[in-house]
């Protein structure tokens, strides 16, 4: 079975997309890895990157031209400084010279050497081939971004998605029945199962300090997004409006951090309309930094990144003020496992299965790590995410400009507000009369997703992509 750690689902990185940014970012990455591996890398004379399919057709808003510079010059999506990001592709456009490896400089011109072909290879929707030039010699490497900012070789297609994790767990899960299964064998929640297996692959050090890593993370990002105020780039003139949300919710008291933030919030009003001004601007806060190139976690993508972020945030200013390092450990890990289903029985990628597979599946991901924390028992859990996604279905991506903006920072809001109304509802639901199993509508989405027209697979050539223009705005 496959095993995919919950950081596997819960990637940090740089937006506005996982697989058309993070993921082309990691395959040159791992392409200057082969180069190194062939002994190859200081013969070094040229380099050219192909890409194909969805990622040509919204490359330039989903800026993978920038990531797989940024990438071939040995920067970390995790760690590079976004305000250095500019920096680095502008020097080398103004140079024409990009830094290999972050260790030696090559000729560069990313209008000619970037290459955006329409037309998609067999294996999937998002490939990309580099070419490097040396001694009268090319070698040749083609990857493919999966979503989440996977990535994965052709010829590893027996194995795709095994290639970031080789390891057995002790309680291997495919299918929400076997989680099911495991979780009354061993008498344990889902968070529970779940923090076995991640001992199998780290220490409980690293797994809490990683953990809470991701949400300071996620923290930081909304704390940003509410913070700043202005026009979102990309030519669309969108402006922000978390911030604009956040003057008109927040208390008058003081704060220095994001950390003292989140306490004056559980001070503030909590009528039904304030909450669900309070949810809608969490999940904008996290997209408008996405959209802005900023750094977000991906949840399971970064076109989703604001959907657990925000329910999250609304567990712990709305519905338990003392919660706190224990709950966003539970909350997380039942979010990664919940993704990871999907990932195995489906796709967590718009250019194979449109937004039901980021939104759908990230509202599903949240919906069930609430469940949990309010109490509900692993069946009612399961019962949640299948809600969430059940009501997802059929749902389509269709960037304008293809950028990750309309309506992609909107639906995060909408994955939000439908996680939390259907962790509620699996509360209230005894799991012996749901109709449903999560398995089922598993596999009912990626029916959905094969039968799905193209043109609303994030190729920006069907719906709102095409009714509203550049134009128009």
């Amino acid at each position: 079975m496959e095993c995919i750690s919950v950081f596997d689902m819960l990637k940090i990185g740089v937006g506005p997309s996982s697989s058309h940014t993070l993921g082309p970012w990691r395959a040159a990455e791992r392409f200057i890895a082969e180069l190194i591996d062939l002994n190859i890398f200081e013969r070094i004379e040229r380099v050219t990157v192909d890409l194909y399919g969805s990622l040509s057709l919204t490359g330039i808003g989903h800026a993978t031209d920038l990531a797989v510079m940024l990438g071939l010059s040995g920067a970390d999506p995790e760690y590079v400084p976004v305000d250095d990001i500019s920096g680095i592709i502008n020097e080398i456009n103004e140079t024409h010279l990009l830094n290999l490896g972050n260790v030696r400089k090559i000729h560069f011109i990313p209008k000619d050497h970037i290459v955006f072909n329409k037309n998609f290879l067999p294996f999937h929707a998002n490939g990309l081939t580099f070419t490097a030039f040396y001694d009268n010699s090319q070698y040749i490497s083609t990857f493919y971004s999966i979503g989440g900012g996977f990535v994965v070789k052709e010829e590893s297609a027996g194995n795709a998605e095994k290639e970031e994790i080789k390891a057995t767990f002790p309680f291997p899960v495919d299918k929400a029945e076997e989680l099911l299964a495991f979780c009354k064998q061993e008498n344990k929640s889902i968070s529970e199962l779940v923090y076995q297996n991640e001992l199998s692959l780290r220490s409980p050090e690293e797994i809490d300090r990683e953990l809470m890593r991701i949400w300071n993370t996620m923290l930081e990002c909304i704390y940003i997004g509410c913070h700043t105020e202005g026009t979102l780039p990309g030519g669309l003139n969108v402006r922000r409006r978390a911030f604009d949300t956040y003057q008109k919710l927040k208390s008058d008291l003081p704060y220095n951090n994001p950390q003292e933030w989140l306490q004056t919030i559980r001070k503030t009003k909590v009528y039904f309309r304030q909450i669900l001004k309070w949810v809608s601007c969490f999940a904008l806060a996290v997209n408008e930094v996405n959209a802005s190139l900023g750094r977000v976690v991906t949840a399971p993508t970064n076109g989703s990144a604001g959907v657990i972020p925000a329910v999250l945030m609304y567990y712990m200013v709305i519905e338990n003020h003392k919660a706190g390092e224990k709950e966003i450990k539970r909350f997380l890990m039942v979010a990664g496992e919940i993704g990871s289903i999907f990932k195995k029985g489906a796709t967590i990628s718009a250019a194979m299965g449109g937004c039901q597979a980021e939104i759908g599946v990230s509202s599903a991901m949240a919906a069930a790590a609430l469940c949990e924390l309010m109490g509900g028992t692993p069946e009612q859990v399961t019962v949640a995410a299948e809600i969430a996604m059940e009501h997802h279905l059929g749902l389509t991506c269709d960037p304008i400009a293809g950028l990750v903006q309309i309506p992609c920072i909107e639906r995060n809001t909408m994955g939000a507000i439908k996680a939390i109304n259907a962790a509620e509802l699996a509360l209230d639901t005894d799991p012996k009369n749901a109709k449903v199993p999560l398995d089922k509508v598993v596999n009912t989405m990626w029916q959905t997703a094969q039968d799905m027209n193209n043109k609303y697979k994030e190729t920006s050539e069907g719906g709102l992509a095409v009714a509203v223009n550049l134009s128009d705005c």
